[in-house]
């Protein structure tokens, strides 16, 4: 039963935050709506017109437990398989390999994120986007869609990063 509540919930919420954007006229007196995600977006395009999902931040390592990280000349395929297993398991409900979705793509992320950031990402994704600035603007960029935490150990963490090599 509770689940019944919380989906008819979330299907109201969805609804109700559906309707802004619009203006409406009554009587004599216009009303303006925008989304709040709209109002939002304006202050990290005034210092950066680059989408988050598509900025290049190497240098920064984010927050988190991961504060330095040696990765392999070779990518070690059996690691890169466990952490395509539990990326498949975990992470596609949200993330698409070849496409934006939900989530941004994983694909070419080591070209825009040091490995340190992505794993403090996937480690805790609320402290990241409470603390990292381009994790914000990405929370931002998709509609506030915060990733969930699955509470995934460092090493099967660590399995995903490899994984993400192989793409």
């Amino acid at each position: 039963m509770k689940i019944v509540f919380k989906s008819l919930a979330l299907v109201f919420s969805v609804v109700l935050m559906s309707c802004g954007g619009k203006e409406e006229k009554k009587e004599g007196f216009t009303v303006g709506r925008t989304k709040a995600a709209e109002k939002t977006a304006e202050a990290p395009a005034a210092t950066n017109d680059v989408p988050a999902s598509k900025r290049i931040t190497l240098e920064e390592k984010g927050v988190g437990q991961i504060k330095n990280i040696t990765l392999d000349a070779e990518i070690n395929m059996e690691m890169a398989a466990a952490g395509e297993a539990i990326f498949k398991s975990n992470c596609t409900a949200c993330h698409k390999v070849d496409k934006r979705f939900i989530g941004p793509s994983p694909k070419g992320i080591l070209e825009r994120r040091s490995p340190e950031w992505i794993m403090n990402m996937i480690l805790d994704p609320k402290l990241m986007t409470e603390e990292d600035q381009c994790a914000k603007d990405l929370l931002i960029e998709f509609n506030g869609a915060a990733m969930a935490n699955q509470n995934l150990t460092v090493d099967q963490t660590r399995a995903i990063l490899e994984y993400y090599r192989t793409l």
